[in-house]
């Protein structure tokens, strides 16, 4: 499971569908409807707060606001509870292994694409993040060695 920290524009098409089909994963562990996934690492952050069915909630929208920017047709109403104005601090060394490890994929995967993010000086979160000081995230498994 991959919730991206770093904002879904950067994405390629296929990354945008995996992480809606991600995030409705998200969605299923956090409302207690699945036995799998229950104590991954991306959940975390949204395990520790008050309502964390909210907060996938508006996650979930601004993915579905990008799709619908891009002209996808994600179905809306499987977010399954009401957003909220949450804002969940998240590292910018996590935003920048993360934005490092989507390059890493797009090189072989969107090499248009790729070319695209290099020219990317300071990278946006996801708007249910706020971005704050700090290494990568302690929850983080890392599979690039970077930070």
């Amino acid at each position: 499971m991959r919730l991206w920290s770093i904002h879904p524009k950067y994405l390629d098409r296929v990354g945008l569908v995996a992480l809606w089909r991600e995030s409705l994963l998200a969605q299923k562990v956090l409302r207690g409807e699945t036995v799998a996934y229950k104590s991954h690492p991306q959940l975390i952050r949204f395990k520790n707060l008050a309502h964390p069915e909210r907060a996938i909630a508006s996650y979930q929208d601004e993915v579905w606001r990008e799709s619908k920017r891009r002209g996808f047709d994600f179905d809306k109403r499987k977010i399954r509870a009401e957003t909220s104005r949450v804002k969940i601090p998240i590292t910018r060394g996590q935003l920048r292994y993360e934005f490092d490890l989507l390059t890493d994929k797009l090189k072989r995967r969107d090499p248009d694409r790729y070319q695209e993010l290099l020219s990317v000086r300071k990278i946006e979160c996801n708007a249910v993040f706020r971005a704050v000081d700090g290494a990568i995230e302690e929850w983080e498994r890392k599979k690039l060695n970077i930070g």
